[in-house]
């Protein structure tokens, strides 16, 4: 056999993996079981809002109000002050005279634990009044009235955690944006299909839920405190199984913040959130790997086999299959997740996406990020 032969039946395999992966892994719960989850939760829970901070004077002028007129009976937003050089904290003070049901927690540099967002969330987590926690961003906005109690709702005797669905702004003929999307959309099918399998390996702080207990539980952030990302991913990472997590996509429950707008704010903004992902139990990492390599070799070996046209009417079938099943997974949950406008380009916004990446992970070898903000 000559080595094209090798390459094709090699990238036959890959094509196997890859549909494996979007027809069996990446699977959303249907809004009638999330339903059933519902079962023996308690409704009206007392709910803390946590919102951290770090120069976010204007975002909060023009997201807070949503949080705070949630259709709720009982629930208080703890706003912490991440040692903020702008406004943050007068703005914050100025809501506060406005509800009783704020509370605010201002943090200042600690020499230990300087720019480390980990360290101001768990003076917040300790300042909250209520059990169970809900926690978003400071350039987050709820999409409905009704964020808080789809998310709570979800909570009950055996789950302790609430994954969400945090999704960025719609900015038409920006390319970015619609970049920025996919790489969400596809989180996010990832990290709820996964869960939804009974093997929960991440959730995002933009909308994100669990009991102080659990935190507590976990000694907090102290396995990871070091690490300047992974108040959400690397703690959920470790503390969630089968049995504690659950996950919420219901429209209602959705968020949306506000996305980058330069393509150099985006990679500063993945490098961080990247790093984490080396930290992760070794079954998620060789599961998220492989899907990951598998991409990568599907579109370098897609493009050899073409070039050279060898066996290229089995080639262009096979890409032509991977492609459809791709549509299929991920056109039901871009109808979900209301991101269907993304569907007609997945092929393009792929091809972008796996070359930023393998950019971004190198870049994180040489320099690894050190900030939060």
């Amino acid at each position: 056999m000559t080595w094209l032969d090798w390459v094709f039946y090699f990238f036959s395999g890959v094509v196997g993996i890859q549909v494996i992966y979007y027809l069996f892994f990446f699977k959303l719960l249907p809004s009638g079981k999330d339903k059933r989850r519902q079962i023996d939760a308690s409704p009206n829970l007392p709910v803390s809002v946590i919102v951290c901070a770090k120069n976010e004077a204007e975002n909060l002028k023009s997201f807070l109000p949503s949080i705070l007129n949630q259709e709720y009976p009982k629930f208080q937003v703890i706003l912490i002050n991440d040692a903020s050089r702008d406004d943050t904290l007068e703005i914050m003070e100025a809501f506060q005279e406005q509800f009783s049901n704020v509370k605010i927690v201002n943090v200042r540099n600690n020499e230990t634990f300087w720019a480390n967002k980990k360290y101001a969330l768990t003076l917040g987590i300790k300042a909250a009044e209520y059990e169970h926690l809900l926690f978003t961003d400071a350039d987050c906005k709820p999409v409905s009235k009704h964020w808080i109690s789809e998310m709570s709702k979800q909570f009950s005797e055996s789950k302790s955690i609430v994954l969400g669905y945090g999704s960025y702004a719609k900015i038409k003929k920006s390319f970015l944006n619609k970049l920025i999307r996919f790489e969400t959309l596809l989180t996010a099918v990832q990290y709820f299909s996964y869960a939804s399998w009974g093997n929960p390996y991440m959730g995002v702080g933009r909308n994100l839920a669990y009991t102080k207990t659990e935190f507590f539980k976990a000694n907090g952030f102290i396995n990871h405190i070091k690490v300047r990302s992974g108040d959400d991913d690397l703690f959920i990472n470790e503390v969630a199984n089968g049995k504690n997590t659950t996950i919420c996509t219901s429209e209602e429950s959705f968020t949306v913040s506000q996305p980058k707008n330069s393509f150099k704010a985006w990679i500063h903004q993945k490098r961080r959130h990247i790093s984490t992902a080396k930290l992760y139990k070794s079954k998620h990492k060789f599961l998220l790997g492989l899907f990951y390599s598998t991409q990568l070799l599907f579109w370098m070996l897609s493009i050899i086999l073409l070039i050279f046209l060898f066996q290229w009417p089995w080639v262009v079938g096979l890409i032509s299959f991977r492609f459809l099943i791709q549509w299929i997974a991920l056109g039901k949950a871009s109808k979900k997740l209301m991101e269907k406008d993304l569907v007609p380009i997945i092929p393009i916004l792929e091809c972008f996406l796996i070359f930023f990446q393998l950019i971004i992970f190198i870049t994180n070898l040489i320099s690894p990020p050190k900030h939060w903000k």
